[in-house]
């Protein structure tokens, strides 16, 4: 039933003939790192409660799945251009199962950390193959077809995932608990293995480069260096070394550019590409991307925190409440493409701004009823906060790379889901640490959001330095 076929050698007018069966096997690999991140989101109070979690080791647990993500993804893409993109997907996709069982297994918020992490690394494999095999296996009208699938597939795992998480978590399957919500995600990972290993052809990059190791392991050292502090400052007291440690992770990331940068030999495929830097547009998007990332992945998080510890909801309510977000997500997303091309930079400064409006109504709500908040109270500025994600992300990504040059595309694409993952780890890092640092959860969820409000507030400034109009009409 396989066809293997390669990238070079792949007629355009002989498409591979079970390439509709391939494309539903990678998009559900795809959705295994969304709805991961989601399932987990929903049921860190009762892995708080089982394994005798600190604040920050809760923070922990949530934050190194996507920072492992960020610090690999690049180099994870190179390899699959090097080695063969089905082989590397089907690599991370035995690795998450694998990361996904001991994280199940896990004995101590410690080594639930490190299952996390080695999780993350594996969805950072896994994830860039499955966009380059999709654009290798279809053409035409046929890849717009996929790449909307692929959207509308995002968004139910997003949503999905709240609610499943809430009923893992509530259910108690087999007595098993928390635990649940990693196991969910191994048996699907194992039967995608299986079928993949006979439907997905292989494909790989004509000009693959080698990844570079010595800028890989700069630029993961840099990362880890900046989130550590903003984890574990208030534990340590903000100590100097604290700061200093901080300092020498911008110092570590920064290395990374210019050293690639002074090579002629390296600067083409750099990982941080200082041509793509220095551009003015190209750096306040990437900025506004992190901003904006942080703020949303950090609310998010804090917020489910909240209702659970602060406010007493099961996880099954706390999904299904949460569930707001990605239905206002969802019902803007038809429009979102016109609204981009008709108003550009308008489209990401009205999604901030809603984002921020939408987490005033929640903190509102938060401060009118003094015991029992009925959620839908909440879902009114959730559902908003979601309809800014939507103006927020895909806007932002099609101004970013529609200024990008074409030689770039490939470095370009990496740095920009870089960035995301990197600044939805600072916002969970930050904003976790805000919010178990007061001395209640509703002080603690209220310093957190009017973080986020000011956060998207400076993003939404921030945007006015982006072009006036959508390039991509030009």
């Amino acid at each position: 039933m396989s066809e293997p076929i390669t990238a070079e050698d792949r007629a355009p007018d002989t498409p591979y003939r079970w390439r509709w069966v391939a494309m539903i096997i990678l998009v559900l690999g795809f959705m295994l790192d969304l709805l991961n991140v989601t399932v987990v989101n929903v049921g860190l109070p009762a892995i708080q409660a089982g394994l005798g979690a600190t604040s920050a080791q809760v923070g922990w647990i949530a934050t190194p799945y996507l920072l492992a993500f960020a610090a690999t993804m690049i180099t994870s893409a190179r390899l699959g251009d090097l080695f063969g993109r089905k082989r590397v997907f089907l690599t991370g996709l035995g690795g998450f199962a694998a990361a996904g069982a001991w994280s199940a297994l896990a004995q101590s918020p410690g080594e639930l950390i490190a299952a996390r992490a080695t999780q993350g690394v594996a969805a950072a494999i896994v994830a860039p193959q499955v966009l380059a095999s999709l654009f290798v296996l279809f053409r035409g009208p046929e890849r717009a077809t996929v790449l909307g699938v692929f959207g509308v597939v995002a968004g139910f795992a997003q949503a999905g995932g709240l609610v499943l998480g809430g009923v893992l978590v509530t259910a108690d399957v087999g007595g098993s608990g928390w635990r649940a919500v990693f196991w969910v995600t191994v048996p699907v990972a194992v039967v995608l293995l299986v079928l993949g290993l006979r439907l997905i052809p292989e494909n790989r990059a004509e000009d693959a480069q080698r990844p570079r190791w010595p800028a890989a392991t700069g630029l993961t050292a840099g990362m880890v260096a900046i989130v550590f502090p903003l984890l574990e400052g208030h534990s340590y007291h903000w100590a100097v070394w604290i700061w200093l440690l901080f300092l020498a992770g911008v110092a570590s990331v920064a290395l990374v550019v210019v050293a690639e940068h002074r090579r002629a030999d390296l600067r083409d495929g750099a990982l941080l590409p200082w041509e793509l830097l220095r551009e003015r547009n190209n750096g306040v998007a990437l900025i506004v991307q992190l901003v904006a990332f942080a703020a949303f992945s950090g609310f998010q998080l804090v917020f489910v925190l909240w209702m659970q510890d602060g406010r007493h909801y099961s996880a099954l309510r706390a999904g299904v409440v949460t569930v707001a977000f990605s239905l206002g997500a969802l019902a803007i997303a038809p429009l979102v493409g016109r609204l981009t091309v008709r108003f550009g930079r308008v489209t990401v400064v009205t999604g901030t701004l809603l984002g921020a409006i939408g987490a005033l109504a929640v903190l509102a709500v938060s401060h009118t009823a003094a015991t029992e908040i009925g959620p839908w109270l909440l879902v009114p500025g959730l559902f908003v906060i979601g309809v800014g994600i939507n103006l927020v992300q895909p806007p932002l990504t099609t101004l970013f790379l529609s200024t990008v040059p074409q030689r770039y595309a490939g470095s370009a694409s990496g740095l920009w889901t870089t960035a995301q993952q990197f600044g939805g780890a600072i916002g969970v890092a930050t904003l976790s640490s805000v919010f178990f640092a007061t001395v209640d959860y509703e002080t603690g969820f209220t310093a957190a959001t009017l973080a986020v409000i000011v956060a998207l507030a400076a993003a939404a400034a921030l945007c006015f330095a982006l072009p006036s109009h959508n390039p991509a009409r030009r």
